[in-house]
């Protein structure tokens, strides 16, 4: 079943049916004021941080799961009908209720019609400004004059702490205290005390927010939601507006509301056109000044207009054009959209995070940088410094890192179980990459802090990294897997070892010979190939299992991912990391990557284990606590999804890399939304896979790592467009069906039209590549002038 179609040409998403199996989403605002709404206006807003800076208020959970919202309601004077610019919440028969959604890039426009009467309400946040805008334009279509009264409403959190708000009644029921100011209304929290802005994490001091209507004249108002609602109400039939007249409630304590009333009357055939604005500060001053800004309403159109080009500018350092529309879809627009959204927020507001969640978590944060390295190069510079200084002295890392309260040098060291073995060997992916992408070699000889103590140069934290997984490693020489090893259902402690890990182990210390060669420091080549050397060893000795790798080891030694395993026999992670480690050789690798595809490959992508756990150990296999066939008990675990394509294209299997990208790939899924469920324009985390009676319905979609992974194996493995040190390398590894496909790449300040033609349908191999009509040996393209254009002829064979 289809709810929407992509329309690529304004690089949105269009929701044509209000009904959605799920709230689909969309974000608006930046790390500054934030804020999520939803293809019925529902969602939340929040400065800072979605746990300790949320002022409106999201019922978590609830029944729709995205209430309450950013709502504009209408009452007609003369037949006293009513209903919500939005389908909900008032929720008017779709016979007569006709509406569509527009999710663009951090703007969202819902339009609908309802007897004659037009609207459409368009919500974003100007560039760099710390409130948001409601841009209404109401059409009266019918033949007779329509006498209106509007209110906009917005539910207020009483206190700015998500967790006390919902969950601490008997304080905040009685800190909230509203009033109106020259028809702003100011909603206050902790009056009493005072103004704290440097220390944004004290939740009881005193805030304000505003919230004001421009080009239209207020008649009313109201902010306590209980009067405004009514009692035995809901969002569907407020009482205020049944009755069409606000009642000048002033909320102190209980529930706070913001309620403006303001009345219309269309000709038919007339419009009007006003806006609501809501944001931090008092009504009196940042309210105010915000009114008065926009007296003329086309300096919020043209504010829009700002945005709209700042987010397309960023997304065009990179277009393609292949033989499939879904990954034109995808690849264009809204996968490294998602991939902006996720290192944004990293994972710490949607409608499925509770908000609890504050800050950047490090593993993941880490490697959602690989997704906007092309599009931000010098912010995501500023983000990695900020990331290399989570790591503490000891070469592990700060389990998270808060931007606006992160003290490199002065944090405490993270307990020895709050570890994850994983943690800094990100780093090893997302360093190079920063370095390939910008040619800043130098970066790697920059002094920068840990968290804890000390400092040192990029290259000595990275050589850290490495020391703290060698200095904890078990009885096979292999990593220990400490409190996870990314799988957080895998607590294998310090004595159990990580196969996966020992990969990505691998993985670091060939980057680091290598960074070490290119700098000229002999004795740590040696020292890292020699380390590389010794793990070889232990790997092969003791992590081959005839067709696979296992996945891990016991304290006792219990052989996780083993053949004869009666539960979970085969791992993805082991099998694919040791083709991108590389260390498997190429009939290992085959053998490894087949039995993925033979016993965890499914329609809706590759499970990540396989049989699911049923009686397995809680105390190390907590995935047991699940169903099986979900999220990582055998489940298709969306994150690990590219790391799939990445491995196949690396053994020049572009049919099967294709199938697998395409198995996961939201796009692919727009007709089968009542399987899906979710929004098929962004990525999701997890999926029900065949173990479970719900195959196919995916789950928590936008923040994931799945964003990040997606769009780096499309674009670097598939499409085979790399950053290298030296140039832009073309190496592409395509289904043997495509004819070609185009690449535009901005690449340090030159731009690359790339020309890739299949005539003998390979799925591997460069025969001939030109430069602007000049043949070129091998598949590098030199760096190339800065504003300078260069057309790139390809030919596969």
């Amino acid at each position: 079943m289809k709810y929407g179609y992509f329309d690529d040409k304004n690089k949105e998403y269009v929701v044509e049916r209000p009904d959605t199996p799920a709230s689909w989403t969309n974000y608006l605002g930046d790390t500054n004021y934030g804020a999520i709404i939803t293809n019925n206006a529902g969602g939340y807003s929040f400065y800072k941080s979605a746990a300790q800076g949320r002022f409106t208020r999201l019922r978590f959970n609830s029944v729709p799961m995205d209430q309450a919202g950013r709502y504009l309601y209408f009452h007609d004077k003369d037949s006293n009908d009513f209903w919500s610019a939005s389908w909900q919440p008032v929720g008017k028969s779709l016979e007569q209720f006709k509406t569509e959604c527009r999710h663009g890039t951090a703007y969202t426009k819902i339009s609908s019609e309802y007897k004659g009467l037009a609207s459409e309400v368009t919500y974003f946040v100007p560039r760099g400004k710390a409130y948001e805008a409601w841009m209404v334009k109401l059409t009266n279509k019918g033949k007779v004059t329509r006498n209106l009264r509007a209110f906009p409403f917005v539910e207020y959190a009483c206190n700015w702490n998500a967790g006390d708000d919902l969950g601490n009644l008997q304080y905040t029921q009685y800190i909230a205290k509203m009033s109106v100011a020259d028809g702003i209304i100011d909603h206050g929290s902790n009056i009493n005390m005072p103004e704290m802005p440097e220390d944004f994490q004290q939740k009881d001091q005193q805030r304000h927010t505003f919230f004001a209507m421009v080009g239209a004249e207020v008649s009313g108002y109201d902010t306590d939601r209980d009067v405004f609602i009514g009692r035995y109400n809901g969002y569907g039939n407020p009482e205020v507006v049944q009755k069409g007249e606000c009642a000048g409630s002033l909320a102190e304590g209980g529930n706070p509301c913001g309620v403006l009333q303001t009345d219309i009357c269309l000709q038919p055939g007339e419009s009007v056109e006003f806006a609501i604005v809501m944001g931090i500060g008092s009504a009196q001053k940042e309210g105010a000044e915000v009114k008065e800004k926009y007296t003329d309403l086309s300096i919020l159109k043209n504010e829009l207009e700002e945005l709209k080009n700042y987010w397309h500018s960023r997304l065009e350092v990179m277009q393609v054009e292949t033989p499939d529309a879904d990954i034109n879809s995808m690849l264009n627009v809204w996968s490294p959209y998602n991939c902006q959204i996720t290192y944004a927020w990293s994972r710490a507001a949607s409608l499925v995070y509770a908000g609890v969640r504050d800050g950047l978590g490090y593993r993941d944060s880490v490697q959602d940088m690989l997704g906007v390295m092309h599009s931000v190069p010098e912010e995501a510079g500023e983000r990695l410094e900020l990331l290399i200084t989570g790591q503490a002295s000891t070469g592990g890392a700060m389990p998270v890192v808060k931007p606006f309260a992160h003290k490199p040098g002065e944090e405490k060291e993270p307990d020895a179980n709050e570890y994850r073995s994983d943690d800094c060997l990100w780093l090893f992916n997302a360093i190079p990459e920063y370095v390939n992408e910008t040619g800043n070699f130098d970066f790697y000889l920059k002094e920068l802090p840990y968290a804890d103590k000390g400092k040192d140069t990029v290259l000595g934290h990275l050589r850290r990294a490495i020391e703290f997984n060698l200095e904890r490693s078990g009885a096979h020489g292999i990593p220990c897997g400490l409190a996870a090893d990314w799988n957080d259902c895998l607590v294998l402690g310090y004595e159990g070892e990580s196969v996966f890990v020992a990969f990505q182990l691998r993985y670091a210390l060939a980057k680091y010979s290598e960074v070490a060669e290119k700098l000229g420091l002999t004795k740590e080549v040696e020292w890292a190939e020699q380390e590389l050397r010794i793990l070889d060893k232990s790997l092969e000795e003791h992590c081959w299992d005839e067709d696979r790798y296992v996945r891990a080891f016991s304290d006792k030694g219990f052989r996780f991912g083993a053949k004869e395993n009666e539960e979970g026999n085969i791992f993805m992670n082991p099998q694919v990391w040791a083709v991108i480690s590389g260390h498997a050789n190429r009939e290992k690798a085959e053998k490894a990557m087949n039995v993925v595809h033979d016993d965890l490959y499914t329609d809706y992508g590759i499970m990540l284990c396989a049989p699911p756990f049923e009686k397995s150990n809680f105390d190390i296999v907590r995935a047991v606590l699940f169903n099986p066939g979900m999220k990582e008990n055998a489940g298709i675990f969306n994150h690990t999804q590219g790391w799939g394509v990445m491995a196949e294209s690396m053994l020049g299997n572009g049919n099967r890399a294709y199938k697998y990208y395409k198995s996961y790939l939201p796009a692919a899924y727009n007709d089968l939304a009542e399987v899906r469920e979710i929004e098929p324009y962004v990525y999701a985390q997890s999926t029900h896979s065949i173990f479970s009676k719900r195959f196919g319905s995916s789950r928590l979609p936008w923040l994931s790592g799945t964003a990040t992974w997606a769009y780096y194996a499309a674009t670097r493995y598939l499409l085979g467009i790399r950053p290298e040190i030296d140039g832009l390398t073309v190496d592409p590894c395509i289904p043997d069906s495509w004819e070609g496909f185009k690449v535009v790449r901005n690449f340090r300040g030159a731009v690359y039209n790339i020309s890739v033609s299949n005539p003998n349908r390979v799925m591997k191999g460069i025969a001939c590549l030109k430069i602007n009509g000049e043949i070129i040996e091998g598949n590098k393209l030199p760096v190339g002038e800065e504003g300078k254009e260069y057309q790139v002829e390809v030919i596969m064979g």
